[in-house]
C-alpha cells in the first residue's frame, strides 16, 4: 500500500513540475516574442504567438518525456 501512495505522490510531483515548466516557458515565449515584435518587426503579432507556440511545445515535449522516458528512448 505504501508502494502506491509513493507512485501517486511521484506522478503528482511530475505533473507539477510539468505545470510550472508549461508556464515559465510560454512566458518566457510571450514575452521574447513581445520584445522582437516591439524593437524589431513594428508591433506585429505573430512573433508572440510563435514564441507563445513554442514555449509550449516545448513545456510538452519535455512534460511528455519526464512521465514516459521509455517511450523516448530508442
Amino acid at each position: 500500500m505504501a508502494k502506491g501512495k509513493n507512485d501517486a505522490d511521484d506522478y503528482s510531483a511530475k505533473l507539477d513540475m510539468c505545470l510550472t515548466d508549461g508556464i515559465v516557458k510560454t512566458g518566457g515565449g510571450v514575452l521574447l516574442g513581445t520584445m522582437a515584435s516591439m524593437l524589431f518587426l513594428g508591433r506585429r503579432r505573430w512573433p508572440i504567438i510563435a514564441g507563445m507556440g513554442m514555449g509550449i511545445g516545448l513545456a510538452y515535449a519535455n512534460c511528455e518525456y519526464s512521465l514516459n522516458p521509455k517511450k523516448n528512448s530508442s
